[in-house]
């Protein structure tokens, strides 16, 4: 046998067959979950506890205004009253969240300036909430760090 042909027959042999099928055969499956989901309006299953459900403690309407460049953010409440003014150290994730928010009603075509509403229930569970697009964000999986820089704006 030949140098060339022994070449070949290796790079035949390189991946098994049978694992070829195996992972086709698993992508496929992805495609026929995601595809029946969608086309049947499965709801989210992994959302958390929804408003509902768990009774509300102390709720505050707020407008964010975020330096997307430098991280600092200020939050006022509906009134315009200046409820902080957080420099790029203080107001980091909130101006992160503000990105989000800023995306997600850019894409739904809503108004940027609209208020959002800091959520705070009785199981402890505290949530910024968008009911012009319906984007939530449950602030304590992104740190109890984080999320208490939401929960200083409700008192």
């Amino acid at each position: 046998m030949t140098p060339e042909a022994r070449l070949r027959l290796r790079d035949k042999e390189m991946i098994p067959t049978i694992l070829l099928r195996a992972m086709g055969t698993l992508v496929a499956c992805a495609l026929f979950i995601t595809t029946y989901a969608v086309l049947t309006d499965r709801p989210l299953e992994a959302m958390p506890v929804m408003e509902g459900e768990a009774p509300i403690l102390r709720e505050r309407a707020i407008i964010i205004d975020a330096d997307g460049a430098t991280g600092a953010a200020r939050v006022l409440d509906t009134n315009g009253t200046v409820i902080a003014d957080l420099d790029p150290e203080q107001g980091g994730f909130i101006a992160g969240v503000q990105r989000a928010l800023r995306f997600e009603r850019n894409r739904m075509g809503v108004e940027e300036a609209l208020p959002v509403r800091l959520v705070l229930f009785e199981n402890g569970q505290l949530s910024l909430r968008d009911d012009a697009t319906g984007w939530r964000a449950e602030l304590i999986g992104f740190g109890a760090k984080n999320a208490d820089s939401f929960a200083k704006l409700l008192n």
